[in-house]
């Protein structure tokens, strides 16, 4: 039986029960309307560590949330997502692409009955890892420490590690959020469908957004898109987003995966090798002195916390015995945002004026 409780509304008011809708009542409901093959709240893999579940919330939700209310979510709306540095307040950042990832991924997820909470958590978790200065700075890490650095493994760490608070070590994540996060990228097929979506729109985010901050830059023209592409996909961004969500719920309609109709895979395809050789690899872009100093500063302040591991923020300093300064010093330096990455560089590496008392 739902929770029931008895309020007043005023002083002449009668006396009413009000129903609320509890975690079970929520965990029932998705028994009731959700597909056959979606992801159930109440038949979860669990966590790595057992909680008292919420009275109100399913764990997915729970998960949500946790990662809503994270220090590693807020950052990401200063860490880059293409373009360096834009002049302008319209370019994506890496929080405006998590949030576009997550809006398109659950329309998918409603269109096909499967779990829009647990499809959001992994959408809203998916980047949590990124370095200052997108790929780029990953490129940087990658080469400089020790086994490499993937943007997706260091989002597993920030929600399993270092997000940490008083009671807890990590957020605590369920099995399938911790899963579609990892696997959002790379050759692993999540284990959940929630998790597949987020994995596919993730690209068709980027690569539509992108496109737009392009145009919007003077760096691309409409025209110079591939005709091939657009005639499949469609002549603006938002036909473009639209023809893709609406190909993945028709083609993954009734299916234990999903999939995209061969010509919008083929086109999608296409348009990202044209967005990575005339955008992401654009001179203009991103010039080679510009990531030539990223590089620099990068490296800079990774070999200064190996140097001075006392200089680490005090919630990671604690973890070097744990998993030693090499370890430490990369998450020092990939949780940062571009401009506080700059401003720890200038106040570590550059000279300060004299001043008089």
């Amino acid at each position: 039986m739902p929770l029931q409780i008895q309020y007043v509304a005023g002083a002449d008011s009668d006396i009413r029960g009000v129903e609320m809708l509890t975690r079970i009542d929520s965990e029932k409901r998705e028994y009731e309307t959700l597909c056959s093959f979606a992801a159930k709240a109440a038949a979860s893999k669990g966590r790595l560590a057992p909680e008292e579940p919420c009275d109100f919330r399913t764990d997915f939700q729970r998960d949500r949330d946790r990662i809503i209310h994270s220090k590693a979510l807020r950052r990401l709306m200063h860490k880059t997502q293409v373009f360096l540095a834009p002049e302008g307040d319209h370019y994506r950042t890496r929080l405006t692409h998590t949030l576009e990832v997550a809006q398109i991924s659950r329309t998918i997820a409603r269109g096909l009955m499967l779990n829009e909470d647990l499809t959001e958590a992994i959408a809203l978790g998916h980047d949590l890892g990124h370095t200052p200065f997108g790929h780029n700075g990953e490129s940087v890490l990658n080469q400089r420490h020790p086994g490499g650095f993937h943007h997706n493994v260091q989002s597993l760490r920030v929600v399993d590690v270092l997000e940490s608070n008083a009671r807890r070590r990590g957020m605590n994540l369920t099995i399938e959020v911790r899963d579609g996060i990892l696997n959002h990228t790379g050759s692993v097929t999540p284990m959940t469908l929630e998790g597949q979506i987020v994995k596919i729109s993730d690209r068709i985010a980027y690569i539509n957004h992108d496109i737009d901050d392009a145009l919007r830059s003077a760096i691309i023209a409409e025209s110079d898109l591939p005709a091939d592409c657009v005639r499949v996909l469609g002549d603006s961004t938002k036909k473009r987003i639209d023809t893709l969500v609406r190909d993945m719920i028709v083609s993954s309609d009734g299916k234990p995966e999903i999939s995209q109709s061969p010509a919008c895979a083929a086109a999608m395809t296409a348009l990202r090798a044209y967005m990575f050789e005339n955008v992401y690899y654009n001179k203009q872009v991103k010039q080679d002195s510009e990531i030539e100093k990223i590089g620099h500063l990068i490296n800079s302040l990774y070999d200064y916390y190996l140097i001075h591991p006392e200089e680490v923020a005090a919630e990671y300093r604690d973890m070097i015995a744990e998993y030693g300064i090499e370890e430490i010093a990369k998450d020092q330096v990939a949780s940062m945002t571009d401009r506080y990455a700059t401003y720890t560089y200038e106040r570590l590496f550059l000279p300060v004026g004299w001043k008089s008392n």
